[in-house]
Parts: structure tokens; sequence; C-alpha cells
């Protein structure tokens, strides 16, 4: 007699196979970004061995150091020899002959620790004002927090950031304007957190404000969001409980895809704060058309927005009962 399937252990697979099959257009997508990067450095005039070379160097001193250093061979044969180092965390080395998984090391969790802390700031504040607006919606409240959000994300990280050191360093002498480092190489001190923190985050929240605001309204069309107006329960009961859980998803892709944004605006804004993440590491690479160290800072910085996209798929697939 034929058995009927498990169907709960069917849809287990599913879902499985669709988990394994989004992290394998993920990865791909990144092994493109990373070849692209390898030609694109590939196409700048010059080479490493040129931009790292001593004066006085002769011409075969620089052809030494271009064996030395693997730019005699192909661009494909030197990008597919990286490649196949990168799944067990070997970046390569870079062209001063430094490993670029130690080069990074020091650098990357404080560029981390910057871009988490405004990715935090974003998420509460958009939050809360999205919220706030839709609990008063095509009032005052709604066009007024409406209204700025679209001025805000139209500014970028750089014009945020020399605004913020007017205000709040030089006229008022509140916060320090450039970050001090300790024998750890780490920010001196908490405040020298607050201004670049606000750089990004400023930007990335009236962009995410305005997808938490248009989400909330689309969701209020929803019919039992209708039927829960008509019953007369509180407007917070029915902002918790009706409509940030069917709009959650899009709120979770918009802040998904303000962690890309927050870490490219980071290089610039670390470079205005002297902030000791990776904007000076991947400056210093490409006056040296160092492919490695460039490579190296697209696949961590890649891999961490890899993540939280997948983390907001997951989010979206649990609110849309498990397809992914």
């Amino acid at each position: 007699m034929r058995l009927p399937p498990d169907r709960p252990m069917l849809s287990r697979v599913v879902r499985l196979g669709g988990l394994f099959a989004l992290l394998a257009r993920r990865a791909l997508l990144l092994a493109v970004l990373l070849a692209t990067v390898f030609a694109a450095v590939e196409l700048l005039p010059g080479d490493a061995a040129t931009a790292t070379s001593e004066r006085g160097e002769s011409a075969a001193d620089l052809d030494r150091r271009r064996e030395l250093l693997g730019l005699d061979r192909p661009v494909l044969t030197r990008f597919t020899d990286w490649m196949t180092g990168l799944p067990t965390g070997d970046l390569g080395t870079s062209a001063h002959g430094e490993p670029v998984a130690d080069l990074l090391s020091r650098p990357f969790p404080n560029t981390l620790l910057l871009g988490g802390l405004a990715l935090l700031v974003t998420l509460l504040v958009s939050l809360a004002l999205g919220c706030w607006a839709a609990l008063k919606p095509d009032g005052k409240t709604d066009r007024t927090v409406s209204s700025t959000a679209t001025g805000v994300l139209a500014l970028p990280e750089f014009v945020v950031a020399v605004a913020l050191v007017l205000v709040f360093a030089l006229w008022t002498d509140w916060l320090p304007a450039v970050t001090l480092t300790d024998a750890d190489g780490e920010p001196a001190s908490w405040r020298m957190l607050v201004l670049p923190v606000l750089a990004l985050a400023i930007p990335q929240t009236g962009w995410n404000t305005r997808i938490v605001r248009a989400a909330l309204a689309d969701e209020a069309k929803a019919p039992h969001v209708e039927t829960a107006v008509i019953d007369g329960l509180p407007r917070h009961r029915i902002l918790t409980h009706h409509l940030l859980p069917g709009a959650m998803p899009t709120i979770a892709a918009g802040i998904a895809t303000s962690t890309g944004m927050l870490l490219g605006g980071a290089v610039v804004v670390e470079t205005i704060f002297n902030y000791p993440g990776i904007g000076s590491v991947l400056a210093g690479a490409v006056t040296d058309r160092d492919s490695p160290v460039i490579a190296g800072v697209v696949a961590v910085t890649g891999a961490v927005i890899t993540g939280v996209l997948l983390l907001a798929d997951l989010v979206r697939a649990w609110a849309s009962g498990g397809r992914i």
C-alpha cells in the first residue's frame, strides 16, 4: 500500500532547498562583484609594483617586484588563485607583503561597530517616526515627518558630516571633530563615535522613515485593519497588532538595503573624522593598485551585507508563510 507523503517534512525540504538556492545566488553575485574589482584595478594606470616602488629603482627591480607580487601572470589566473583561498579565510597578501586578513583584522571591527550603531539608530528612529506619522494619517504630524524625511534622505553623508562638525565641534565644542585612538587602535572615547554615527544614520533614517510610513499606509488598507478600526480598537493597538506585523517584511527589506549604504558611506565618513576603520585601508589600497586588499575589503563587507540581506529574506519568508 502506498503511504501518503509526509507533508511537514516535504515543506521543510522545500524551504531548505529555497534557502540553499538563495545562498547560492548571493554567493554568485559576490563572486561576480569580486571579479569586477580585479578587472577594474587592472584597468587603472600603473600597477602595484610601480605604485609601491622606491625612488631610484631600476626597470629590472620593478620586473622582479612584479614577479614577486605575481603581476606577471594573467589577471584571471591571479583572481582564480585568490578565490581558491577565500573559503579558508585566506585573503591573499598585500603589495607590502602583509597578509590581507591580518591587515583587515584591526580596522574592520571598528567599521562594523560604526555601521552597526548607525544601523541601530536608523532602525529605532525611523520606526518611531514612521509609526508616529501613521498614528495621525494625513495630519500635520504626518506631513511634517514625510517632508522632513524626504529632504534628509537627499543629503549625502559628507554634507551631513561637515554640518555636524560645524555645529557640534566648532561652534559649540560639545563633541570632538576627530577620532583619537587608544593603544589597541580603537576610539579612545564613546564621544568620538557620536558624530560619525549620526553622519551615517541621518540620511538613512530619512529613507527608512519613508519606507516605514509607506508600508504602514499600504497595510492600513487591508480588510482586517479596516475591521479593527470599525470595532473601535485603540490606535496604538491597531498599530502594534495589525499594522506592524504585515508591514515588517517591507521594513526589513529597507533596513537590509541600508546596510550596504551604511558600509559604503562609512568609507567617506571615516576619512572626514579620521576614524580608524577600513576607509583609510581602502584608500591606500586604491592608491597602491593593491587588488588583494581591495578585493578583501569587498569580500568581508559583502559577506556582512549578504548576511543581513539573507536575514531580511528570512523575515519576509516567515511573514509570507514560509516561502523563500
